[in-house]
Parts: structure tokens; sequence; C-alpha cells
């Protein structure tokens, strides 16, 4: 099929959807057409984070590989956050590359580990929500590497997603009546992020005092003893992802 008219199907497809299944079903497509196994939305938490299945949004990886991935406690070691972080543009390596192509390290556990379930080829981009919040969609699978066409034509393809699951995800949070104020929740989903109380005033303009006050409120409504508590409640609970 022709750039033009793959784009163009997929396309159609992710704006008819109007449900987190929807999306994630189109979203799985695009990862077949483009010869991908496995495809997953991670949200950025915590920048501490060790776990990567409280990050997972939505996946296809097998949870057997997810659970020793978080039980050998690889996140730590992963090398490719830090390089999606720092760029909006689609980044594509294979641990088959020698390491001067692919541009970092793979730690010894890693490769074992995704050479067993067939993760050798990956594209991540990282993408924004307008609430201020972060993730990450990645492709893994077994193919050779894309070329810049390809990168460029998925590229365009995720942006257009994740806009159109942002969307839904927002509508639906917005739609239902949760046990925390708008003010609550944003407060909470920066503390999530690694945010101090100071920060989240400035990113907010409030005073310490206000944030501090919204803090302890949603720590009541939601029966916690401190922040860490709340937020691991709040992410639970989907009311922040």
């Amino acid at each position: 099929m022709i750039t033009l008219e793959r784009q163009s199907i997929l396309n159609s497809e992710i704006s008819a959807a109007d449900s987190r299944l929807e999306i994630f079903a189109a979203m799985k497509r695009v990862a077949h057409e483009f010869g991908f196994r496995h495809i997953t939305l991670f949200a950025a938490t915590r920048a501490d984070e060790t776990l990567l299945s409280r990050m997972i949004v939505e996946t296809t990886l097998p949870v057997s590989y997810v659970q020793e991935f978080d039980r050998r406690r690889l996140l730590k070691l992963c090398p490719v956050a830090p390089i999606i972080s720092k760029s909006a543009l689609p980044y594509c390596w294979s641990i088959d590359d020698p390491e001067s192509v692919r541009g970092f390290p793979v730690p010894v556990e890693m490769d074992e580990l995704q050479r067993r379930y067939d993760i050798i080829t990956s594209v991540a981009m990282a993408v924004h929500s307008i609430d201020g919040g972060r993730f990450m969609l990645r492709f893994d699978g077994v193919r050779h590497r894309l070329s810049q066409v390809e990168l460029n034509e998925i590229g365009m393809i995720v942006l257009h997603a994740f806009d159109v699951f942002d969307k839904i995800r927002r509508s639906a949070r917005t739609g239902t009546a949760g046990p925390l104020t708008t003010r609550e929740l944003e407060v909470v989903r920066w503390t999530a992020q690694g945010k101090t109380s100071s920060e989240i005033g400035r990113i907010l303009s409030l005073s310490d005092h206000t944030v501090n006050a919204y803090m302890t409120n949603a720590i009541k409504k939601l029966d916690c003893v401190n922040r860490t508590q709340l937020v691991a409640k709040a992410l639970r609970l989907r009311l922040i992802v």
C-alpha cells in the first residue's frame, strides 16, 4: 500500500473512534500495518518510578513480559526514556544494531528478555496532553529499522491518534462526577509528576498554602495518609493517568 493511501485509511479509522477501546483498536491496526506486533501507551507518572506496570495506560505486551521486567527492576536500567523525553520526533532503534548505530548500550538483562519475547525493533515518541500530562507511545516487534519516510508517516499518525485519545480521556473525566474537584485533580496530577508544592503553586498561580490545602482535601476525600498513597490511589482509580 502506498504511503498516502495507507495514511488516509488509518487516519480515517482513528478519526472515527469515540472511545478508548476504539482508538486503541485503531492503533493496533497502525502497529500491524507498520510490521509491529505490540503497541503500548505509557503515562509519565513520577521521575523516580521503578515499575513499568504503573506507567502503562494500554498495551498489547504479554503480561508475563511486564511482570518479569518489573521483577528484575529493569526500568531503572532503560536507556531509551531520556532520549525520547528530549525530542518531539519518533525515535527508532533495534537491539540487533551495533551500539554506534543504535546510540546507546543495552543492558544484558534487557537484551535477553526482549529477544525472548521477540522485541527486537522499536519506535517510540513522546506526546503531551493539553492539561500537562506526559505520555509515550511505543511500537515493538521483529522487523528492520524504519526508513525516514516511514518514521515521518508514523509520527504524523501518532500525533493524530493521541489527539483523539486525549479528547476522549478529558471528556470522560469531565463527564464523570469524581470525588475530587478540578483544582484538586490538577494538584494531584502535578504531584504525580514529581512537582513540589512550591513548583505546583508557580504552575497554577497559587500560593503554597492553597496548594497544600487542596492536597489535604484530596488526601481526606480518598481516605489516604500521605501524598504518596494519594497519588497511587488516584492512579489506581484512573482519576489521573
